[in-house]
């Protein structure tokens, strides 16, 4: 029985090695590397960096460009999620349950729709900032200011004004990201028994009862992982911004990011060690998110046969 469990053990790691091996080397590794960089005052070019300790987290708590990027990921991680979870779990519950037989199935053409909706998926997130950016030019050529003129209305600076830019950039993510959470939560919804709608709608439940009480609860495992998901893309956000935005980030830093001043700093400055230490701190950000996130939405899992 040992021996047995032995050469168990010794196929299943054999197996294990080489991806553990990878992993260790492509992603281990280079996280050790930053956190090295980031105690240096390494500029990309010195085979010798010279080692600076804290210095650049000192730095890092008077660099107010990097505060106010902070303070625009803290933006996107409180509305992303929530607005593109609200919006999906409505599109999912009305393709798949909101329909006709007693709110048995979803409507009409909702495998159709569900193709429709994932559509921006399959479009790479500089070729979705690059269509956006043309889209809110501030003028006839624009696809939104276009009809806005031709009614006499003044354009809007969708990416030139500070105050209207972060929004723009918010709401061109949640278009992007929207798609995807419906075909999830729709799978989601696919494997609960529709007997459990039936039975709720039996004891007189409506649409929103039905929502609230029987969707949410068997979907929830689901939700929270698109929590996390939106959180970390939240955080992580880089090239939609520095491909739509003006002076990558702007105007007037209005919708930089915590991404695109580290990116900022080491491929225009060349402070590659600060860059680094920025990197630390998103690092720890996000780990921070992901740990408070699944302790915050943990709760009994509901099973059903």
């Amino acid at each position: 029985m040992i021996f047995n469990r032995y050469r168990r053990g010794l196929f299943i790691t054999s197996f294990l090695a080489a991806p553990v091996i990878l992993y260790v080397v492509y992603v281990i590794s280079p996280y050790i590397q930053a956190f090295y960089i980031a105690m240096t005052d390494w500029r990309g070019v010195s085979a010798m960096p010279r080692f600076i300790g804290l210095d650049n987290f000192e730095r890092l708590l008077d660099d107010e460009k990097f505060w106010l990027a902070v303070t625009h990921n803290g933006v996107l991680l409180l509305l992303l999620p929530l607005i593109t979870i609200v919006i999906a779990l409505f599109f999912a519950f009305l393709l798949n349950v909101g329909g006709g037989h007693g709110g048995r199935k979803g409507i009409w053409g909702s495998k159709f729709y569900r193709v429709l909706f994932f559509f921006p998926q399959i479009l790479a997130v500089a070729v979705v900032a690059v269509l956006f950016q043309q889209a809110f030019r501030p003028d006839a050529s624009g696809m939104v200011n276009a009809p806005l003129m031709a009614l006499g209305i003044k354009p809007i600076g969708f990416l030139s004004e500070p105050a209207v830019a972060f929004w723009s950039v918010l709401g061109v993510m949640i278009w992007q990201a929207v798609g995807f959470y419906v075909v999830l939560f729709s799978a989601g919804l696919a494997s609960i028994p529709r007997d459990m709608f039936e039975a709720a709608q039996i004891d007189g439940a409506g649409r929103i009862s039905l929502f609230i009480r029987v969707t949410l609860p068997l979907l929830w495992d689901t939700v929270q992982v698109a929590w996390i998901y939106l959180g970390i893309l939240a955080l992580d956000v880089f090239a939609i911004v520095w491909v739509m935005t003006d002076q990558h980030g702007g105007p007037d830093s209005s919708t930089t990011v915590m991404a695109a001043e580290i990116y900022r700093n080491a491929f225009h400055y060349s402070y590659f060690g600060y860059a680094s230490a920025l990197g630390v701190v998103m690092f720890f950000f996000t780990i921070g998110f992901a740990i408070l996130a699944l302790r915050l939405s943990r709760r009994e899992r509901i099973e059903y046969q």
